[in-house]
């Protein structure tokens, strides 16, 4: 994992640095790498990972709205960080899905709420499963699971790239898919909440109405709590 902090206030950045590095104390986990920048074209021309980006919007040159739309082209698994005392610019940085949006002065403990946040969807976003078919061993990230479905004595894996026929019953991946984001819906359907367009008490569409899941009726209630909990842990 690397962090990235780019803002032209150098004080800030210190500032900053060194909050990071006391969360990763308290968790009692060895830091990464923490890489500083003070101008949207320093940060631009930077090649290396940029996993969670700290970017203050008000900086001489390049302003963070430009910069945060560029690294979301070029890097859409970037979570990003919005820092700025002007709350003004915050539906121009939703544009471009920023992770969350933090004020100056930084409130230490609301940072490490999201901080959290932000390392659980990192982790989750490069775990790999993997899915054994007949043909072989497939590894896949977690996050690019959709849909587990059990047709009869198939059980089929839906997943952004392409599907696979798992050898494993649905059970072993209601056990292997417990990140906060996958709920099984009914005894035949496990789902990927990133992924839902729209649900009624008995259909889920998900992935642009690509693929459907049940949903039990005795269950609506309970999926519908968690998918907004869900929903909220983004915005937060």
């Amino acid at each position: 994992m690397r962090i990235v902090l780019c803002d032209d206030d150098k004080a800030f950045v210190q500032q900053l640095c060194k909050v990071l590095q006391e969360y990763f104390q308290e968790i009692r986990t060895k830091c990464p790498e923490i890489a500083y920048f003070y101008s949207g074209e320093t940060l631009l021309a930077d090649t290396g990972a940029k996993d969670i980006v700290f970017l203050d919007i008000e900086m001489n040159g390049i302003d963070g709205i430009c910069v945060g739309s560029v690294l979301k082209k070029e890097n859409p698994e970037s979570i990003i960080f919005i820092i700025t005392s002007y709350a003004e610019y915050l539906d121009e940085a939703m544009r471009f899905h920023v992770f969350r949006y933090l004020s100056k002065p930084l409130d230490k403990q609301r940072l490490f709420r999201n901080l959290k946040d932000a390392i659980s969807i990192y982790m989750a976003s490069t775990v790999k499963i993997a899915i054994e078919t007949k043909e072989g061993i497939h590894a896949v990230l977690a996050s690019k699971v959709i849909l587990v479905e059990a047709q009869g004595r198939k059980v089929m894996i839906h997943t952004v790239g392409q599907d696979y026929q798992s050898v494993q019953n649905i059970r072993y991946w209601a056990e292997t898919l417990c990140e906060k984001c996958f709920y099984q819906t009914h005894r035949s359907f496990i789902v990927n909440m990133e992924y839902v367009d729209d649900f009624d008490r008995t259909v889920i569409s998900l992935c642009q109405n690509r693929l459907q899941a049940y949903l039990t009726r005795r269950k609506y209630n309970d999926f519908k709590a968690a998918y907004l909990l869900y929903l909220e842990s983004m915005r937060k």
